[in-house]
């Protein structure tokens, strides 16, 4: 309700004018950086971290890399700008957008992983179910039982890169317990054809941010791949979706299946499709990487090798947990997330233009002393007894684009960890660590995790 208008009041005289005050000059619009041309700077960042850690030294916990026709990327160490990025607006902090040059080729333009704002917030909450902690635990029998069926493929008394086998283990939990298919005369087919289009590497993704060479061989018979593919993801959606027995399927995809919107309407197939070959991109060759770094760090340290020996084969979960999270700590497998500007942005005495990538890097960020002590130093203690301080412990990102497979990935490295430490013994390696390197988005050991094992040990029966 408004008041009855009153007639103006009369009316101050003027004041003096006063000189206009000093015009500030305009700040600076990026953190310092190398000033290498584009080119070069590429296949720097493309070698491994090292690189990244050197700049870090010079420049201090912010500095700019230029990638030329891919962007700028401002690069943060510092914990509070991290988290300031992690939990700010996700209308200007585009994390999908930031991913999807390379991703949404291969995951399709619903996935949760290449989406923002309401469409991500829609894809999220559909994922949420299957990764609970519930969900998750009834599905620990099934990868308990692939990771002992593997070890039978294990030499004994020579050295292999674990890496491969690691990967075949993840493989087959995405298949079994995300997709649902246990039929081999499915599998078999579903392994070859999912692996064409998830084994890429790096010559072959150049395609996705560059068009151009999509049309030119080698690059185009990834989309024969791809179509293959998606020809037999189609197949288990449509089986799901006429399995009678389908409400008591723990899969995934069934849980994927069943979800129904306020409305009542069911996913797409094409929404379906991008979900799982995310889960499967995201879920298969990171975790099996995070495994076979976890093999390297305890076969180069005998004491923790004895102590995760002893811990698995007593039950102890929690000291496995720790041996994950400092794995994970000290090998990350990715080794930094992006969110690209969609307006200038703020950062202390920086105005960071619209289009620029801001990465927080998990990797330079876990190497730190500050945050924490002998960051070289392999020790599971670190996180015994404690949960892990999300402000500085990130392999699975932050905020609302945390990874929502962490639960899962976690709970899978555990029980693969303790099938093998309990069925097997490693000999501890002399051997040199392995450097890491860039494949796909991941950063692997060099030579694949070297480990050898001593000796099987026998199980009890019945």
């Amino acid at each position: 309700m408004t008041g009855p208008r009153l007639p103006p009041g009369p009316r101050l005289p003027p004041g003096p004018r006063l000189p206009p005050g000093p015009r500030l000059p305009p700040g600076p619009r990026l953190p310092p950086g190398p000033r290498l041309p584009w080119a070069l700077q590429a296949p720097l960042y493309l070698a491994g971290p090292a690189w990244l850690e050197r700049c870090r030294r010079r420049y201090g916990d912010r500095f700019t890399i230029r990638l030329g026709p891919f962007g700028d990327y401002v690069y943060l160490t510092d914990p509070e700008d991290i988290r300031a990025v992690f939990h700010g607006d996700d209308s200007l902090l585009h994390a999908g957008e930031a991913n999807a040059a390379v991703l949404a080729p291969v995951l399709g333009p619903s996935s949760v992983l290449v989406t923002d704002e309401e469409l991500h917030l829609r894809q999220r909450r559909r994922l949420t179910g299957p990764f609970h902690g519930g969900s998750v635990a009834r599905l620990v029998p099934r990868m308990a039982a692939i990771a002992a069926s593997d070890l039978d493929r294990w030499p004994v008394g020579r050295s292999f890169p674990v890496l491969a086998r690691m990967r075949a283990v993840t493989l087959e939990v995405i298949l079994q317990t995300v997709i649902g298919v246990t039929d081999e005369s499915r599998l078999a087919p579903l392994r070859s054809a999912l692996m064409a289009i998830t084994d890429l590497p790096i010559w072959q993704m150049a395609q996705f941010p560059l068009p151009a060479l999509r049309s030119r061989r080698p690059w185009r018979s990834f989309w024969e791949r791809k179509a293959r593919a998606d020809a037999l993801l189609a197949g288990e959606i449509e089986r799901a979706r006429s399995d009678p027995g389908l409400d008591d399927r723990p899969d995934v995809l069934a849980v994927l299946v069943r979800h129904r919107e306020g409305d009542g309407t069911a996913m797409t197939g094409t929404e379906l499709r991008d979900q799982i070959v995310t889960l499967l991109l995201a879920g298969h060759e990171t975790t099996a990487t995070g495994l076979a770094w976890a093999l390297e760090r305890l076969t180069r340290h005998p004491a923790v090798l004895a102590r995760a020996t002893e811990a698995a084969r007593g039950g102890d979960e929690r000291y496995l947990d720790a041996v994950v999270e400092e794995t994970l700590r000290c090998r990350p497998v990715v080794p930094d997330v992006a969110r690209r500007l969609t307006a200038d942005y703020r950062l202390g005495p920086y105005s960071v233009p619209a289009g620029t990538f801001l990465t927080p890097a998990i990797a330079l960020v876990h190497r730190s002393g500050r945050a924490y002590p002998g960051p070289e130093r392999f020790d599971p203690e670190r996180f015994t007894g404690a949960r892990p301080d999300p402000a500085v412990w990130l392999p699975f990102g932050g905020g609302n684009r945390r990874c929502l497979g962490a639960a899962f990935a976690a709970t899978e490295m555990r029980v693969v960890l303790g099938q093998i430490l309990r069925r097997m013994d490693l000999e501890p390696s002399a051997d040199r660590p392995e450097r890491a390197r860039m494949r796909h988005v991941t950063l692997v050991p060099h030579r694949g995790g070297r480990v050898r094992v001593a000796r099987r040990v026998a199980m009890p029966t019945g």
